[in-house]
């Protein structure tokens, strides 16, 4: 019976460890998510902010005459 119970014991002492391991790998993925997510809307207003330049005209629109 006893040798029952450490077998038990180490069971959940290995569980509980693999959970604190899991949970930290969901925590840097979030975090990584977060920045990704960040850095997506920067890259989105840049874009956004380049097609109201284009809609004003950009540089590749005064192509030389001889083109």
């Amino acid at each position: 019976m006893e040798s029952r119970l450490t077998e038990l014991e180490i069971k959940v002492a290995l569980q509980e460890d693999l959970l604190d391991a899991l949970n930290l790998t969901v925590t840097r993925q979030q975090e990584q998510i977060d920045l990704l997510q960040e850095q997506l809307r920067h890259l989105y207003q840049l874009h956004q902010g380049a097609s109201q330049d284009d809609a004003v005209g950009s540089p590749r629109d005064d192509i030389p005459p001889h083109y």
